[in-house]
């Protein structure tokens, strides 16, 4: 029997530069505009901590926690968030943008996030935007490097998601089933379907593309 061809599919080399470590030491602290968005779109509607948490039916530690950058939120708690201050899920992420199209170099550095637990507060994953530059758009295309996790939390909510696995094994699992995802295999599904992505083991690296519904 002739040896497995192990050759990758995908160009690695291309990826190289553009996913690495995502979440570098000198960019700490830039996730923590986030929590200021959601304040300030808050207070802008004259909402109080109370009135967000009955219309997200989030609690309201979790609401000051991430206010006050001591929980960094997952991307689906992100799109509550933005749907009842009735704002671009892009905005309260990376920003409003300014301009029609964006041209992103994988030399160029880009608005970086992490997001952590809600209990034990530990690291999941981090992100980048690749498209933070264009206003009004409305999906949102990420670099997402997966943090192994054995806390599971649960995500549905409005809209659309796409990934495509770079690096590493990812685990899936979605309408109770669970998949592993390697490199060059991806999923489409829509987001209200209650879902769960992880590192198998380690970190993981995708692509992921959220539309926001």
């Amino acid at each position: 029997m002739e040896p497995k061809d192990q050759t990758p599919h995908i160009n690695v080399d291309y990826f190289e530069d553009l996913t690495g470590d995502i979440y570098e030491p000198s960019q700490k602290g830039i996730e923590g505009e986030i929590g200021d968005r959601i304040k300030t779109l808050r207070e802008q509607k004259g909402l109080s901590v109370a009135d967000m948490a009955r219309a997200t039916g989030f609690d309201e530690e979790l609401l000051s926690q991430i206010e006050n950058h001591e929980v960094y939120p997952q991307l689906g708690t992100v799109i509550k968030l933005s749907k009842s201050l009735d704002a671009a899920f892009g905005r309260l992420l990376s920003g409003a943008g300014e301009r029609p199209y964006a041209i992103t170099r994988k030399k160029d550095r880009k608005t970086i996030h992490r997001s952590t637990s809600r209990k034990g507060k530990k690291p999941l994953y981090s992100y980048k935007g690749l498209a933070p530059e264009v206003a009004g758009r409305s999906m949102e295309p990420l670099i997402v490097q997966l943090e192994e996790s054995a806390e599971k939390e649960v995500s549905s909510h409005e809209g659309e998601e796409f990934i495509f696995v770079l690096f590493g094994t990812v685990v899936l699992e979605i309408a109770e089933k669970s998949f592993e995802l390697e490199p060059g295999d991806s999923a489409y599904y829509l987001s209200s379907t209650p879902h769960w992505i992880t590192s198998r083991q380690g970190s993981a690296t995708i692509l992921a593309v959220i539309y926001e519904g």
